[in-house]
Order: structure tokens, then C-alpha cells, then sequence
């Protein structure tokens, strides 16, 4: 792979990336994203996602299990999990880059039905692969597309296309193409997830989740797990305790506004669990966020 990508990428990202190093562009999946040193710990539920890395190195952990790619590979992320990532390497010279692509469920089915392709073995729900040279075109003229912002609207779909057609036919293609059958189990859970990640602030039984997914309430449990490694109750509180972060440390949310804002009723029991997931209490952690951005002021 030779560096026009990451040129291209560089180009965007200076001049269109926002505080936190991440340029969204005109084409809703896609994202760029930039950062001149090493990162905290990012806590997430990801979205099915491919992310090419073009600079720099990055870690996920989702699980027990840690993932480590860098210049030239390609991360991949099947279902909504938890993950946790971390940049390792990166700095003012050369920048940790890479290129996001949300993956699109529907057209994956389409194009599995149009290349028929079969079933392929389940696996885990994150991947890292050397990036293909085709993806990796197919990325290059999306990125010069945005060069040219009145061909967006016209050229973006067919571009796009050819970027999810060359992921199922290259290293990701197997995984990739379990997404695209409309009556498989990842499927039927990614409609729950929808639900979930909608109405996470409500309280959701799982007997409307299962029906959502067409399946029974046990069956549900269980497939739910397998694809996300958590059960319908502990997605919805890691969606709580993620968004209550952000609301605290980004807009500045006190702990108790915060934690009612995500459907909490008791301010103590979001404090114990917060701290069980993030490993502080919340009032600790961001006392030590704001003492840290005064002291880089």
C-alpha cells in the first residue's frame, strides 16, 4: 500500500478535524481521525466498523481479549460490543491516521445475495487483518471524492459499494458476510441493539427486545450474548454509564444530573458502577479531568 491514503487522510484531517482529532466528512459512515500523542483509555459500544489504520498504533481490548494493529492494517468490529482502545503511538511529527467506515448492513445482504456467497463459520466479533490493496483504493477515491465536494451526492453510493464489495471479497470477507443474511441471528440482534441503543434510558423488558429479534425471551438471552459478549441488561447499562461519562466530562454534567439524565433512579448505586467499569468514582474522575485541563491551559 503506498502513501496516497495517508497523504489523503492527512490532508483532511488538518484541516477539518475538530478538537478531538476526528473529522466527520460529507459521507455519513465515513470518518477520519487524527491525534498527536498517545491516548487515554476510550470506552465504547462500538457499531459494526472497519478501521483502517495508515499511522501510528492502536490497541482494543474487548473482553479479555486485546487487539494490537498499526500501518497498514485494517481493524474489524462485526457486532455492537464493548470495547475498550487506546492510541499507543503517535506524536506532532507522525500522527496516529486512520479511516472509519460504519459498515452498512443492507447493502452487505445485497451484495452476498448478488456475489453468492455462502454462510460462512462463526468467529469473534473483532478481527485485525493486513489492509487489502483493493479496500484500500477503494478508500483513496472516497477520501479524493471529498476533494471535490458537488461529486459527493452523485458518486459517493456507487463508491461506497465497491468499498463493502472489496471487504467481502477479501481477508474480512467471512466475517463480513455473516451480515448479510437478513434471517441470521446477527441480524435479528442488531434490531434489539437499535432498540437498546434508542431507548437506553428507558427501562426496556427483554420480552419486547426478544420480540424485536423474533425469537423467544430464552433464546434471545443467548444470542444476545454471543454476538455482543453481554447480556440485554448489561449493554443497556454500559450504554448508561458511557453516555453519564461523556455528559460529565464533556459538557461538564454534575455526577447526579448526569446519572438521572440516563435513567438512574439512585445517585449511589450509578456511583458503585460507574467506579466498577471505569475504576474511579465519578466525582474523583472528573476532578482529575478538570485539573488536568487547567494545568495544560
Amino acid at each position: 500500500m503506498d502513501d496516497s491514503l495517508l497523504k489523503a487522510v492527512r490532508r483532511y484531517t488538518e484541516a477539518c478535524a475538530d478538537p478531538a482529532g476526528i473529522a466527520r466528512t460529507p459521507i455519513p459512515s465515513l470518518t477520519t481521525i487524527r491525534a498527536t500523542a498517545p491516548s487515554g483509555l476510550q470506552y465504547d459500544i462500538s457499531r459494526p466498523l472497519v478501521c483502517l489504520v495508515l499511522q501510528g498504533t492502536k490497541q482494543v481490548t474487548m473482553g479479555s481479549q486485546a487487539f494490537t494493529f498499526t500501518a497498514g492494517d485494517s481493524l474489524l468490529i462485526t457486532a455492537d460490543v464493548p470495547t475498550v482502545s487506546q492510541i499507543m503511538r503517535a506524536n506532532v511529527v507522525a500522527p496516529y491516521l486512520s479511516l472509519v467506515l460504519d459498515l452498512d448492513l443492507a447493502l452487505i445482504a445485497e451484495l452476498v445475495e448478488a456475489m453468492k456467497l455462502v454462510p460462512a463459520e462463526d468467529g469473534g466479533p473483532v478481527r485485525v487483518e493486513p489492509t487489502d490493496a483493493e479496500v484500500a483504493d477503494a478508500a483513496l477515491r472516497l477520501m479524493r471524492l471529498l476533494e471535490r465536494p458537488a461529486s459527493v451526492p452523485v458518486l459517493q453510493a456507487q463508491l461506497l459499494r465497491e468499498m463493502h464489495y472489496w471487504l467481502l471479497a477479501g481477508r474480512h470477507g467471512p466475517a463480513i458476510r455473516r451480515l448479510g443474511w437478513p434471517g441470521g441471528h446477527a441480524q435479528r440482534v442488531a434490531r434489539a441493539v437499535a432498540v437498546l441503543r434508542a431507548e437506553f434510558t428507558q427501562p426496556l423488558p427483554v420480552e419486547r427486545l426478544a420480540a424485536v429479534a423474533g425469537m423467544s425471551p430464552s433464546s434471545f438471552h443467548q444470542h444476545f450474548r454471543a454476538v455482543t459478549s453481554l447480556s440485554p441488561l448489561q449493554f443497556q447499562k454500559q450504554l448508561r454509564l458511557i453516555e453519564a461519562r461523556r455528559l460529565m466530562l464533556s459538557e461538564g454534567r454534575a455526577v447526579s444530573s448526569a446519572a438521572f439524565a440516563v435513567g438512574y433512579e439512585s445517585v449511589s448505586q450509578f456511583t458503585r458502577e460507574y467506579r466498577r467499569m471505569f475504576g474511579l468514582p465519578p466525582v474523583r474522575e472528573t476532578s482529575m479531568a478538570r485539573r488536568s485541563e487547567a494545568a495544560a491551559a
